[in-house]
């Protein structure tokens, strides 16, 4: 069974609509270990609305913490702090698709960041968004995965900027499953056609 990571290269890139796309092109199962803010319509609520299939299961968070900021953070607000053993991986024999939060540093305590959710038999998802820096952001998260030994592809999200993804493609040389445009609605309907696209790149 596979175990797709999606992460970003920032926050608000694109990564709850690719996480969704994924988990209905594999009919996988989903997961976000961390949720920060927004509990009454959280990512998984996001996705389960995107989701056509019948087979996906969505797993409860390990963290679902009160305020939108970094963990570390908001689970402070929240008087508790973040135990890294305390994530535990839902058991499924299906696929699962696992949604992380923000970038790959986030700190979720003062030792750990979101990079130490990913467990090696995972495959990473980089979601890259065009705008000033994102270069820079692109090839910091992707070259960190790869020095870990992950195996790592891209989804590029929003209009495409072909000097910026020419160059992203030539320095890391992972492989691209494919671009989410800039849609004036996603619905059902818009993931599962994005789905079909994904599915053989997967």
């Amino acid at each position: 069974m596979k175990k797709y990571f999606i992460t970003g290269i920032s926050t608000e890139v694109g990564k709850t609509v690719a996480s969704a796309i994924i988990t209905e092109a594999l009919q996988a199962d989903y997961w976000k270990p961390i949720q920060s803010g927004d509990l009454e319509y959280s990512d998984t609520h996001k996705v389960e609305k995107f989701i056509s299939n019948s087979k996906t299961v969505f797993h409860p968070n390990s963290y679902a913490l009160q305020t939108p900021m970094s963990p570390h953070a908001s689970a402070e607000i929240d008087g508790i702090t973040i135990e890294i053993d305390k994530i535990k991986e839902p058991t499924t024999k299906n696929h699962l698709v696992i949604e992380g939060a923000g970038g790959l540093l986030v700190p979720l305590n003062d030792k750990n960041t979101l990079l130490d959710v990913i467990k090696p038999d995972y495959k990473v998802i980089v979601v890259s968004r065009h705008y000033l820096g994102s270069i820079n952001h692109t090839l910091l998260t992707v070259n960190l995965l790869k020095e870990k030994g992950f195996e790592v592809s891209l989804i590029f999200s929003g209009n495409e900027y072909k000097t910026t993804e020419d160059i992203i493609k030539k320095m890391t040389g992972v492989p691209v499953i494919g671009r989410i445009e800039e849609e004036p609605y996603f619905d059902k309907n818009v993931i599962k056609e994005y789905a079909e696209l994904f599915k053989d790149n997967l």
